[in-house]
């Protein structure tokens, strides 16, 4: 019996099965996601933070929010204002964390992964077991 080929796009060219599971267990990737979330989390904590803070202050504090920083300017339109500076500031810091950490490592983890499927003997890490083995689904 012939060996079920690998599947095809709309263009009919054909695409290796790729072992997703494989790649989650893989040293390189596993490293990617903990260095990821490092970061992501504590923006999170500390944009959440911030955000209902300035609702608190909002509901509680009327008189401190209505306090005239210069002419009409408001603490509190003060404050509103740092919720979107602060936005772009956490996303301009996540694109250069992403370019020089997040990037590189992704890198490593596809390479590990690619050098594994064309040497699988190279790459221990990534050993295909029953549980994890790829199915073929019957297309009818």
């Amino acid at each position: 019996m012939a060996e079920p080929s690998a599947p095809a796009d709309r263009t009919g060219r054909t695409h290796p099965e790729i072992d997703w599971e494989a790649i989650e267990r893989s040293p390189e990737f596993q490293e990617l996601v903990r260095r990821r979330r490092s970061f992501v989390i504590p923006c999170t904590v500390f944009f959440l933070s911030w955000y209902l803070g300035f609702i608190l202050l909002t509901a509680y504090a009327a008189d401190f929010m209505g306090e005239r920083v210069y002419e009409g300017l408001t603490v509190g339109y003060c404050l509103a204002l740092t919720q979107f500076v602060m936005v772009v500031v956490l996303g301009l810091w996540y694109l250069r964390k992403a370019d020089r950490e997040f990037d590189p490592l992704a890198a490593k983890a596809i390479e590990a992964y690619a050098e594994y499927d064309t040497h699988p003997a190279a790459g221990r890490r990534f050993e295909r077991t029953p549980a994890t083995a790829p199915t073929r689904e019957v297309r009818r």
